[in-house]
């Protein structure tokens, strides 16, 4: 057997499956990433849907916030006047 033969029975029985069991994982983590982004992409397309009535729910905000303040103005002034 010349060398060129053992070189190529080597590349054949060892450097071969050991290429194709990393491709193989590189493969299984590419699936994996890929059902990820299908699942991110699908929550990202049903919270599209939830937003419709987001003036609403901000001019909802605004108003609790007007009333908290001007509560908080008027709880103010008396305990202002007890401390001081």
């Amino acid at each position: 057997m010349s060398l060129w033969m053992i070189g190529n029975l080597i590349l054949l029985i060892v450097i071969v499956p050991v290429l194709v069991a990393l491709l193989n994982r590189l493969l299984a983590a590419t699936e994996a990433i890929r059902g990820a982004t299908d699942d991110t992409l699908a929550g990202g397309v049903a919270l599209i849907g939830e937003l419709h009535n987001t003036p609403e729910l901000l001019e909802t905000t605004d108003e609790v916030i007007r009333e908290v303040a001007n509560g908080a103005v008027r709880y103010a002034g008396p305990v202002s006047k007890l401390l001081g």
